[in-house]
């Protein structure tokens, strides 16, 4: 076993942990209204206050262009995304989100957080939620 070889026992850590992981983020999807693509391009949207093109959004989401072009299209059909001409380059359009998109993320975010604040206040003991807490920290240390 090489330094750069994790120990068997971190493996199976790390292995335990992302079956967890992943079992919360399919049950928090059970509830969602929004594709995982189209809350994934809200997201980038949001978070980063600006509107994108449609090929900086594939690029940003690893996707093909034509990938990306769709879910743009069916997002500027619900109401969630507008369009509007780019300013330098009369070819692209920018994309951004609007109010119903902003809205519909951030509803989809408050429900899955109800979700987990149910379950840890029906399942988990005081002792139980202390650790939890402090897990939190260590988990944005590992991202």
């Amino acid at each position: 076993m090489t330094s750069d070889t994790p120990h068997p026992d971190t493996l199976d850590l790390a292995a335990d942990l992302r079956a967890a992981l992943g079992n919360l983020v399919r049950t928090l999807r059970d509830s969602d209204d929004l594709p995982p693509n189209q809350a994934a391009v809200l997201g980038l949207l949001i978070r980063d206050e600006r509107s994108c093109t449609v090929a900086e959004l594939a690029d940003r989401r690893r996707v093909r262009h034509q990938s990306m072009a769709r879910t743009v299209a069916l997002m500027a059909e619900a109401g969630l995304v507008a369009q509007q001409p780019h300013p330098t380059d009369g070819r692209k359009q920018l994309i951004a989100p609007t109010n119903a998109g902003r809205a519909a993320l951030l509803d989809q975010r408050a429900r899955r957080e109800h979700h987990i604040a149910t379950a840890i206040e029906t399942r988990l003991s005081t002792e139980e939620r202390a650790q939890l807490r402090a897990s939190v920290e260590l988990l944005q240390r590992l991202s």
